[in-house]
């Protein structure tokens, strides 16, 4: 099983499909490193030779942000709005949606569940 920035690849997926596990890689950035590294992408992530490993490992390393390094950046841009105190940061920090959805009716994954309010309803 392959070991890349900390993350154990599924060996059963195929290379380019394996490495959107690592946080901060999609499906676009793994078919450019995998075409990069001259890696097979049709290939599962478990038949790969050390040589394959280490240069997807390589490459990874050297050109993106990922995992750690990326959910600390992701959350220093959430501080910083908070921070500023513009419209994002207060919704940031109410916990409410930060992209302009409707709030009245939807948005309850982001709100939690229900709180009922005594004779509200008529």
């Amino acid at each position: 099983m392959a070991r890349i920035a900390g993350v154990d690849l599924p060996g059963t997926k195929r290379v380019d499909i394996a490495l959107t596990s690592i946080f901060g890689i999609g499906r676009a950035t793994a078919s450019k490193i995998v075409r990069d590294s001259g890696v097979d992408p049709n290939r599962k992530a478990g038949d790969l030779s050390s040589d394959e490993v280490n240069s997807l490992r390589k490459l990874i390393d050297g050109q993106y942000t990922v995992e750690g390094d990326r959910r600390r950046e992701i959350a220093l841009n959430i501080k910083r709005l908070i921070d500023l105190g513009n419209y994002r940061g207060v919704r940031h920090r109410r916990n409410l949606p930060t992209r302009g959805q409707r709030t009245k009716t939807n948005a309850r994954t982001r709100k939690g569940p229900r709180k009922t309010i005594a004779n509200k309803k008529k």
